[in-house]
Parts: structure tokens; C-alpha cells; sequence
């Protein structure tokens, strides 16, 4: 399903984003050296409710995971790069930890990650993973516009990955939303431009490029859930929502 959004839904929208972001913003300051990221869970899902919004990931229960989710938000850490289940750890010095959310208000969905490195020791590595993901996530973004087609968010996303020497996995990538979490159309973080759907005012995209910095494989964790690089090296992770109007690419998932 591809949902097109009005002007009223586009004003909802705004707001899902800007709340989508404002927690994430929330959550960085507060992820320091022994914070446990159920704590983490805990906070954001206070946050949602005091919002009045709902959360997409509690009750998720896609093919790919094991039962519903149960939680609230992502929490990614070192060589988990996506759909990081919480569980009792406390952060350590160096860690680098994506954080991933989704949620809805007013009916209309918002869906965004940041990666950062806790506490003060910045590997080199790390901080390399999340500069690439995040000016992948800037050309995508940039490629994304009326007349424009998937393909063309695709290859700006991959070839900014490629130039920085990570492999590219594609089972997982961008997505559509609107009324719900995961839609149509898929946006892979490779392509070929001037392929697949053709962009239109009121669609709302998830652009999220994430890489892992020596291997494209993934492997599933024991919870079920969590998916890990299968070398054990480091993964980053970069999203915004964003709507295409006439003019180009509006960034929903920004603090206000």
C-alpha cells in the first residue's frame, strides 16, 4: 500500500515528527556511561504516553521477529545495527548506540534512528560509521522530490556508502508510511536512478542507510529480534521521515 497525504494529514505529520525527534534529542542526553538501556525503554515509553501518541513497536509482530516486540524503542549497541531489542545492559565508555522510533499521533505515523557515541572515548571507527550514514541519509534526502523515482533516493544513498568503503546489505532499507508503520514503496540503500516509483507530492518516505564496517551479512539474535553484523564489527544507523512536496524534500523528524 502507498498512502498519499492531504494537507491535514501533512499538519499531523509535522507534529508526529517533531515529537518523533524531540524524544530521540531527549534520549541522547540523558544514554550516558551506565545508563541500562531498559531505562532507556522505560523513558521513551513515558514519553509517548504523556504525549498522548502511540507507540509502533509494542505490539509489532512481522514475520521477521519473534512474537510482538514488547517494547518501546530500538537500542542498537556496537555490532547490533537494527531492531536492537532492550535488555538489562548498562552502557559502557565508547559504546556506540543507535537508537530507532517509531511512533503515531493524530493517525499519521513518524519514524526516525540516531547514532552517537557514549561518554567521551571516540573511536575513530565509530565516528567514521556514523558520518557516512548520516551524509548518505543528506543525499538521499536531497535526490528526493516530485518527479523523482526511488531508484534516484537508492543510488544517492549507495553511492555515498560506497565511496566510503562500507558494504551495502539490502534486506533491509527505507520504507513508506502514513497511517501505519511499514508501507510501500521499499527504498533499498542501493539502486539504479530513474527506477521504481515515481515520486509524489504527500508521500511520506523513512530514508534509513545503515551500514556495518566489514561485512554486508547479518545474523539473528537469540532474542529473536536483534540484528547483529556477522563479523562483530561496529554498525551506525541514520533515518528521517520526510514528505515530498512540490518544492522537494521537507525533513519531518527535526526538533523544533
Amino acid at each position: 500500500m502507498i498512502e498519499i497525504l492531504n494537507p491535514t494529514d501533512l499538519l499531523r505529520a509535522r507534529d508526529t515528527g517533531a515529537l518523533v525527534a524531540d524524544i530521540l534529542r531527549t534520549l541522547k542526553g540523558r544514554s550516558v556511561v551506565g545508563t541500562n538501556l531498559l531505562e532507556i525503554d522505560e523513558w521513551a515509553h513515558r514519553m509517548i504516553i504523556e504525549a498522548g501518541a502511540q507507540s509502533c513497536y509494542v505490539d509489532y509482530e512481522p514475520s521477521f521477529g519473534r512474537g510482538p516486540f514488547g517494547h518501546y524503542i530500538c537500542t542498537s549497541v556496537n555490532d547490533a545495527v537494527l531492531h536492537g531489542l532492550p535488555y538489562d545492559y548498562p552502557l559502557a565508555e565508547g559504546d556506540l548506540l543507535s537508537l530507532d522510533l517509531a511512533v503515531s499521533l493524530g493517525g499519521v505515523v513518524a519514524d526516525s534512528a540516531i547514532s552517537f557515541v557514549v561518554g567521551d572515548v571516540r573511536p575513530p571507527e565509530s565516528l567514521a560509521l556514523i558520518d557516512a550514514t548520516e551524509r548518505a541519509l543528506s543525499a538521499g534526502i536531497a535526490a528526493a522530490g516530485p518527479g523523482a523515482r526511488v531508484g534516484d533516493i537508492s543510488h544517492a544513498i549507495g553511492a555515498v556508502l560506497s565511496a566510503a568503503g562500507y558494504p551495502i546489505n539490502t534486506e533491509f532499507g527505507g520504507h513508506g508510511v502514513g497511517s501505519t508503520m511499514h508501507q510501500d514503496p521499499h527504498v533499498s540503500n542501493t539502486g539504479r536512478p530513474g527506477r521504481g516509483y515515481r515520486l509524489r507530492p504527500g508521500l511520506l518516505l523513512a530514508l534509513e542507510p545503515w551500514v556495518m564496517a566489514d561485512t554486508a551479512e547479518l545474523v539473528t539474535d537469540a532474542d529473536g529480534w536483534t540484528l547483529r553484523s556477522a563479523t562483530g564489527c561496529r554498525t551506525a544507523h541514520s533515518e528521517h521521515t520526510i514528505a515530498v512536496t512540490h518544492d522537494g524534500a521537507e525533513v519531518l523528524t527535526l526538533p523544533r
